[in-house]
């Protein structure tokens, strides 16, 4: 019977998270009071700024109109399928109309719901909706004793259990649950997280909950680097665009990740089967900095000649094929995905293929190449002398197999 219901439970994840694995890209967006100071996110803390002086940013902060507009038209144009916004973040500010505290963008500052302009944005765009959510909270009173006192522990997850009720209750479909830091209660059991997630469902079924409430619900979430997880595990990496996840504006061009990183990056979460969530930093005002929109925009161009080796079903490539100098791999099933980052002219050579090529073509409609195919050499010929790609020094060349990839190489070299 517990295997049943643990098949039945699998059955359920795949059938909530297939448009996740098929969308591949989405961007995260940090905005909060912090955005005013421009000196990461983390900066009350970092800076130990009393909470009475923090608290006057909350009346301080200006937003122009409809900025998540802004944002959205972005994400669209880059090819993301779909953002999370920091709904909460660290600093205990809620920027929706919460009757949980006053500290929210209703009552303070914008006067306005900031989470609502946010999920009306994503749906004009077509857009998956995420809501993040922080667990820890600076300006709660009871956010750092929860861990030493019962009742300050009961009004704390009371509170933000009625938090995130308010989120998944007021504004119709929500897609993705992403909470952060689970600090300072040590367990799931203390944070009630199992009731709290069990809620979310309840309000909202098609829901998918990130790792980060201490439970490992339907994704794992590594943070600032690439890292595949387990087989069959599902995975996103979330990445700063510059080094901070909130508004930095005194970050050089360099810090910034270039397009040619991002098309990198992307590769890399395809080939181990994951997502990437990227993130961007708006000014105060909601604006998007200049260095984003310059970056993003030919990643999103790029998608559009190369996204089938991107988007949908794709299968890890782990044991498929080594690494070598010209570009790395990404698989659909028989089909290989060559993303040739090192153009080498008019032909490719590929030592240790096992499998047997039976079509290569060069993306997005190109003809098919000739090949040559020996025991222990791959030769695609017929190639342009410069790399066809022009936004990102990337070229995409299509290479179906009569059956799954397999190239075996090695450190040492013996000629057969």
């Amino acid at each position: 019977m517990a295997r049943q219901q643990l098949s039945a439970e699998d059955k359920d994840r795949a059938r909530r998270m297939k448009w996740w694995h098929d969308a591949r890209f989405g961007m995260f967006v940090h905005w909060g009071l912090y955005s005013q100071l421009g000196r990461h996110e983390w900066v009350m803390n970092r800076e130990r700024i009393p909470l009475a002086e923090y608290e006057q940013l909350a009346d301080s902060w200006k937003v122009k109109p409809r900025p998540a507009r802004e944002w959205a038209r972005l994400a669209k144009q880059a090819g993301m399928k779909y953002m999370v916004m920091t709904t909460k973040h660290h600093e205990g500010f809620c920027l929706w109309n919460s009757q949980m505290t006053d500290y929210n963008a209703c009552q303070r500052g914008p006067r306005r719901d900031l989470v609502a302009e946010y999920v009306d944005a994503c749906r004009e765009f077509g857009l998956k909706v995420g809501f993040y959510y922080s667990l820890m909270d600076w300006h709660h009173p009871d956010g750092a004793r929860c861990a030493k006192n019962e009742g300050a522990r009961r009004r704390f997850v009371d509170f933000t259990h009625g938090c995130v009720r308010e989120l998944l209750s007021n504004y119709g479909p929500i897609d993705i649950l992403w909470y952060d830091v689970s600090w300072p209660l040590p367990t799931p059991e203390a944070w009630e997280s199992a009731a709290m997630n069990a809620m979310a469902r309840q309000l909202q079924p098609h829901i998918i909950i990130n790792n980060r409430s201490q439970v490992p619900e339907d994704f794992g979430t590594p943070e600032e680097h690439i890292r595949a997880e387990d087989a069959g595990r599902a995975w996103e990496a979330c990445m700063t665009f510059n080094g901070s996840w909130g508004y930095m504006p005194y970050a050089p061009p360099e810090d910034w990740h270039s397009s040619r990183k991002v098309v990198e990056m992307l590769r890399q979460v395809t080939a181990g089967g994951g997502n990437l969530l990227l993130n961007i930093g708006p000014a105060p005002d909601g604006s998007v900095p200049p260095e984003a929109t310059e970056r993003l925009l030919p990643v999103g161009k790029w998608l559009k000649r190369y996204g089938e080796a991107v988007y949908g079903k794709v299968d890890r490539t782990d044991g498929c094929f080594e690494w070598g100098p010209l570009g790395q791999w990404t698989r659909q099933g028989r089909v290989g995905y060559l993303w040739c980052s090192r153009w080498p002219g008019k032909e490719i050579v590929l030592g240790g293929f096992r499998s047997k090529l039976k079509e290569a073509r060069l993306l997005p409609d190109g003809e098919p190449l000739p090949f040559v195919q020996t025991a222990d050499q791959l030769k695609l010929q017929g190639l342009p002398s410069r790399a066809p790609d022009r936004l990102t020094g990337t070229t995409v060349i299509r290479c179906e197999f009569t059956s799954v990839p397999k190239q075996q190489l090695g450190a040492g070299y013996v000629l057969l």
